[in-house]
């Protein structure tokens, strides 16, 4: 990573950084959501785009953290902090012992069983007396939204410098082994079982108490993910931050078309650039618009 990539970096962390402090109340507040929205999909990166595992299952991890944060503060009266800690242990002891069996499933099979944990875990809680059953739990309030703005921008921080490590350990070009070819990986001494299930850990440590087990939130960390760029760095945060940005006009400008204006930006992201901003932006710069003739090309209906 050379300098001027480096100062820019650091320049826009600076100017997150200070939103809380010259921004109004509404950007704040999507500037949380866009930042949980980046964090999940960074997460969903390790486990989809190194590992090439295409997990429909993270939100049950978000959900669990989302629990985790609840009870702590509700019924063992934790302080925030406590309770935040005590979030991340338990969505990640839960994503190794999912994990353990479920990844030993493989393609479709794995899709579809990592789709059903959200409705099997989100069944399971309900009847949970500690969990509040069917009513769930109130959270005491907490109206700092300045506080929570920071504490996601720290975690996509430690979730990107997190994928930057992968990109140059030993543990993420296991992954990357994984993805391009499992059988090959294990004949060169890659423990695929334990790899992945670490994959699966790190890919589900993310919390927030206000939402749980929604399975439209793994379709929009996969979503962003792939539109940004699956299997690098930057990729899935600009993805996320990117189509946030878009949602949030259409939501304001066009409401009653924004879902369907949100579709079609989506299914043309796919077709013009299947591997996402990332790629076309690396590319565009020799091809030019052939990069998108040639894309079109490959992947007409």
């Amino acid at each position: 990573m050379n300098a001027v990539r480096i100062a820019v970096i650091l320049a826009a962390l600076a100017i997150l950084a200070a939103v809380p402090w010259f921004g109004s109340d509404v950007l704040i507040q999507f500037g949380i959501n866009a930042l949980l929205l980046a964090v999940l999909a960074q997460g969903w990166n390790i486990i989809g785009g190194y590992t090439g595992y295409p997990s429909f299952g993270n939100s049950v991890f978000y959900g669990l953290g989302s629990y985790g944060v609840a009870i702590a503060m509700v019924q063992w009266h934790w302080p925030f902090a406590a309770g935040l800690v005590f979030g991340v242990v338990l969505a990640a002891v839960f994503a190794v012992l999912l994990g353990m069996p479920v990844l030993r499933l493989r393609g479709h099979y794995f899709a579809i069983a990592t789709l059903a944990l959200a409705q099997v875990m989100a069944a399971i809680v309900s009847n949970v007396k500690l969990a509040g059953r069917n009513i769930g739990l109130v959270l005491p309030p907490l109206n700092n939204d300045p506080l929570f703005y920071e504490l996601s921008l720290g975690l996509l921080v430690l979730a990107t410098l997190t994928v930057f490590w992968l990109t140059r350990s030993r543990f993420g070009f296991g992954l990357i082994a994984i993805r391009e070819n499992e059988e090959g990986a294990a004949v060169m001494g890659v423990n695929t079982t334990l790899y992945k299930t670490l994959a699966f850990a790190l890919s589900g440590t993310f919390i927030d108490p206000e939402s749980a087990f929604d399975i439209s939130l793994n379709v929009k960390m996969i979503i962003m993910a792939v539109f940004g760029g699956p299997g690098t760095v930057l990729g899935p945060v600009v993805g996320a931050f990117s189509l946030s940005a878009i949602s949030e006009f259409l939501s304001s400008e066009i409401t009653s078309l924004a879902g369907l204006f949100f579709g079609v930006v989506v299914v043309a992201a796919v077709v013009l650039m299947p591997r996402g901003l990332a790629d076309m932006l690396r590319r565009f710069r020799s091809v030019g618009w052939r990069y998108f003739a040639e894309n079109i090309r490959t992947h007409r209906l």
